[in-house]
């Protein structure tokens, strides 16, 4: 029998009549039914926010039950962290090796550190002012906060916004993608076990802009964080406009890696493979493009190439699979579109650019790791984010025409050197346009600090006391001291 996910409203689960099937991208079977959020549902959850927060507990609750329920929820996920893995391989195609190891796990840390560390971001800080008064900032929680989340990272980004929108004392609408809902839904469990009041946090499945602008246009809501693509995140911009509120964007990337000569080949490599090819390329984080200093030019695209082509795709159930599938045939169809167009402009595909073969392969939505090579900025797969196992590799002369070539983009997400001459990249990281820098690693997401992008890539923080902060709104309280309790005021008009 096919399992059935419900939405979860006001602390109850809520199955709809109208349901999804959810598929397995290794193989394009049906694994499970989502109920699927009408507006009727979305008002019902607008409502439970806004009352859980206006007249609920939640807000009320002293800090330590707060860190308390937040830490029952990371304890949740940890004991049923090989269910939740399997669940989330199987949705998104991510191999097991990668949900087992690194998104659930993680994603877990996350409230365990957001626990730990939020009482003191709250601090109120006291300012001393001019005419005998004082001033207290105090932070406190927005209010109602609707958390969009993107197919490619759907628990683990789920458990950046949620544990941190909570953890502010605010009230939660979370929605995952249509795509990928099952670990998102699995969560509701763990948080109604936990036992946080009904309607601190409400799930629902649903896609579409009517659905859309009901969530990101309503007055009742404080605020919007949205990790996803730049078209999307344009329009929740357009409907947040409607009643202006506060809002994060985590949006797409085209991110560089530069490696410079002194490098170790292999080590350089090796890397550089991960960060172009880990969940199939599909990260906003992904170095597409990667460019190699022209005196270790060849020998880099050799060995490159070489272990691209070697690289296991499988099942995402096998734990030896290094690639699995993408997230959807559409997206295959789009990731074989830009490569078309990039061999009508000129550019050579050194290796993979095709479906591959293979019985365990055919009815999944896998694709060759794909290696590209005389690549011009003014070329699309350049310039635009193709959201797959694609990489193109170019060369540079300097240290000036490495970051020209890295800042040459309208996304500023993230970046990568690779130097033994660690002084040289650290001043070189202060000319890239890229809101993260990593020299000589990749992909190190630590809870202590903020991450986000610049340009088109989006606007505010997630993770950190930044990323905390930017679920909190500041309030000014000032207090008169003056003797007598007569200030300068008093006197204003004379009386």
């Amino acid at each position: 029998m096919t399992p059935l996910y419900p939405l979860y409203i006001n602390g109850k689960f809520m199955e709809t009549k109208d349901r999804q099937n959810i598929l397995n991208p290794s193989t394009g079977k049906v694994i499970a039914e989502a109920s699927i959020a009408s507006l009727k549902e979305v008002e019902l959850a607008l409502s439970s926010a806004r009352f859980a927060f206006d007249k609920g507990d939640w807000p009320k609750l002293a800090l330590s039950e707060r860190r308390s329920l937040i830490l029952k929820v990371a304890r949740g996920i940890l004991d049923n962290a090989g269910e939740l893995a399997a669940l989330e391989s199987a949705n998104t195609g991510k191999p097991i090796k990668e949900t087992t190891f690194m998104d659930i796990p993680s994603a877990a840390k996350t409230f365990e550190y957001i626990a730990g560390s939020f009482e003191s971001f709250l601090n109120s800080e006291i300012v001393n002012v001019p005419e005998g008064s004082q001033a207290a900032l105090r932070r406190e929680p927005r209010g109602v906060v609707v958390l969009i989340v993107p197919w490619n990272y759907p628990f683990l980004i789920a458990s950046w916004k949620l544990a941190f929108a909570l953890a502010a004392g605010n009230s939660v609408i979370l929605k995952p993608s249509s795509l990928t809902p099952l670990t998102t839904l699995k969560l509701a469990g763990i948080i109604h076990d936990a036992g946080l009041p009904a309607g601190a946090v409400n799930i629902i499945n649903a896609s579409g802009p009517k659905v859309g602008e009901a969530l990101c246009a309503d007055k009742r809501v404080d605020m919007l964080s949205f990790t996803g693509s730049n078209e999307v995140g344009r329009q929740i911009l357009e409907y947040s406009s409607q009643n202006v509120k506060k809002s994060i964007m985590e949006l797409g990337g085209k991110s560089a890696s530069l490696i410079f000569g002194d490098v170790d080949v292999d080590t350089a490599v090796n890397s550089a493979l991960c960060s172009a090819f880990l969940n199939q390329g599909q990260m906003c984080t992904a170095m597409s493009r990667i460019f190699v200093q022209d005196s270790l030019y060849d020998r880099f695209v050799a060995s490159f190439v070489k272990k691209a082509k070697v690289l296991k795709l499988g099942p995402s159930d096998n734990p030896e699979t290094q690639m699995g599938p993408l997230i959807s045939d559409s997206q295959r169809k789009k990731v074989i579109a830009y490569i078309e167009k990039a061999r009508t402009e000129g550019a050579k595909v050194l290796c993979g650019g095709k479906i591959p073969s293979g019985a365990e392969l055919k009815n999944g939505y896998f694709f060759e790791p794909t290696v590209i090579a005389e690549v011009k900025p003014q070329m699309h797969i350049f310039r635009e984010e193709v959201f797959g196992p694609v990489v193109l590799i170019g060369k540079f002369t300097d240290a000036d025409s490495a970051v020209e070539l890295a800042n040459f983009s309208d996304f500023g997400l993230a970046s990568c050197i690779w130097s033994k001459d660690i002084p040289f990249a650290e001043q070189l990281a202060k000319q890239l346009n890229s809101g993260t820098v990593w020299i000589n690693t990749y992909g190190m997401f630590y809870h202590q600090l903020p991450y986000g992008g610049f340009k088109q890539s989006g606007f505010g923080k997630e993770l950190g006391q930044a990323g905390f902060l930017e679920y909190t709104r500041i309030k000014n309280i000032i207090t008169d001291q003056s003797a007598e309790g007569r200030p300068l005021v008093n006197y204003w008009y004379g009386f």
